[in-house]
């Protein structure tokens, strides 16, 4: 009864097209996964590790994939506050 996706594939042409598109989107999105996973800063695999991650994101460097006008000046107080609960 189940003779295999090749067979059904050999068999039936027209579901070559289809398959390669699903297979496509299949790696397009583990690619991706694999991407976030060990190039996004908010991505956390290890939990033991900074209790805080986010503090250690350079904010002059824009995180969004297109930013238009952005500028970063550090506020004073928040320095200091940053610097007294450390």
């Amino acid at each position: 009864m189940s003779r295999g996706i090749w067979h059904t594939l050999k068999t039936k042409r027209e579901l070559i097209p289809l398959a390669g598109i699903l297979s496509l989107a299949a790696a397009g999105a583990f690619s991706f996964c694999l991407y976030s996973i060990f190039h996004k800063s908010d991505v956390i695999i290890h939990k033991i590790g900074s209790s805080e991650p986010w503090e250690n994101i350079d904010p002059a460097k824009p995180q969004k994939l297109v930013t238009i006008n952005q500028k970063w000046e550090p506020i004073e107080e928040l320095e200091k506050v940053k610097k007294l609960t450390k």
